[in-house]
């Protein structure tokens, strides 16, 4: 089959690699026909994690069942469904509390698994034209047959969940005004979430022409911080008063002027929250970043005005997305017409195009915002 492989920083390519076979009961063969490029992926195009030559990409994917496992109950081949980016077991501790992204059963050593990611088991991924789906019965979400709403519910693997996810960790409440930090898919997810969700108002931060147009399209406010600090200007806005809630959506690869400064948007998060009020923290922190500005940001290490946001009474949340906890939820919201996360999709693709897609992707060109490829087109 056809997939989108990893060679080196910068660069990716598409090969043919062995079809996916079932290798336990509880598997199942999905035939990909939506798989999307997610910010994520760039940090392991860019050469900022350990990934290695060979990787599989892939880890937000739906399709139709083609073949299932022995014990697989649930599931039959013809099923159209989409899977969370977590791979979990269902079983575990972790799992049976919801917190399905922190799995201790699927990656030996660490808590969490995914497909087609450095550090995050043995799972390749769905940037292909077929997926294996371990515990298929638990880690598939079944769709209404057909090809209606296509675009919207792919981005119920990782992105409309976690954004959601952000905002809820950010201890939101209907009427609170919130901050997002980064447009990208995930930022305008959290943006377009708080929306639905009752927001009084929604600010929105980066410096993309074509996102800050996005945010300003579903009723966020776009502030650009390459006219200024976005902090000053979300509190010249509201007469000086901090939001009730902001979020990262971000990461470690924030950004001040031209240079890299891996905790702007924490300080940031710390600086624009009033008292009392909640940061949610989905945006990407690693514990090693061989592309790290300084030693102490190689490892992980990263300064946080930890007294400002003790003095204030801030509470914060972080982690990755149970994407289960909220995708059977968002998928009927998307079934009822009320939410539409596909507005943020601005490429469709075939597989053999996924080079150039990263590269103008990585690059922010071209309104390359969020690409959805379709393997078996």
């Amino acid at each position: 089959m056809k997939a989108v492989v990893y060679q080196e920083p910068f660069r990716v390519s598409v090969q043919e690699v062995p079809d996916p076979v079932l290798e336990h009961p509880n598997d199942a063969i999905v035939r990909i026909t939506s798989t999307c490029i997610c910010g994520s992926d760039l940090h392991m195009y860019e050469g900022r994690t350990a990934a290695e030559r060979g990787i599989v990409f892939g880890h937000e994917n739906m399709g139709v069942v083609e073949e299932v496992g022995a014990g697989v109950t649930r599931l039959r081949a013809g099923d159209r469904v989409v899977m969370p980016f977590n791979v979990a077991c269902g079983h575990c501790p972790n799992c049976e509390r919801g917190r399905t992204a922190f799995c201790t059963e699927v990656n030996p050593g660490f808590a969490g698994g995914a497909y087609g990611y450095v550090a995050m088991g043995p799972y390749p991924g769905g940037q292909a034209e077929l997926l294996r789906v371990p515990f298929a019965d638990f880690n598939c979400l079944a769709l209404p047959a057909g090809g209606e709403h296509e675009t919207d519910f792919a981005l119920l693997a990782d992105i409309f969940p976690t954004g959601w996810h952000g905002v809820t960790l950010s201890g939101f409440e209907p009427g609170d005004a919130v901050a997002v930090f980064g447009a990208g898919p995930v930022g305008l997810m959290a943006a377009y979430s708080a929306l639905l969700r009752g927001a009084s108002e929604v600010y929105s931060v980066d410096r993309v022409p074509e996102r800050l147009s996005k945010a300003k399209a579903i009723g966020a406010m776009p502030i650009d911080f390459s006219e200024g600090d976005p902090v000053e200007q979300i509190m010249d806005r509201r007469s000086g008063r901090g939001v009730d809630r902001a979020v990262d959506a971000v990461g470690y690869q924030a950004m001040q002027g031209d240079h890299e400064v891996p905790n702007r948007v924490l300080e940031d998060l710390v600086r624009v929250t009033r008292s009392t009020g909640g940061l949610g923290i989905p945006g990407l922190y690693v514990p090693s970043d061989p592309g790290g500005p300084d030693p102490h940001a190689r490892e992980g290490y990263l300064m946080l005005p930890f007294g400002r946001l003790f003095e204030k009474g801030l509470s914060l949340g972080t982690g990755q997305c149970n994407v289960k906890h909220y995708n059977r939820g968002l998928r009927d919201l998307i079934i009822e017409g009320k939410a539409r996360p596909s507005f943020v999709v601005s490429h469709e693709i075939g597989i053999e195009q996924a080079p150039e897609a990263y590269e103008k992707f990585d690059q922010r060109v071209e309104g390359y915002t969020k690409v959805i490829i379709h393997p078996n087109r």
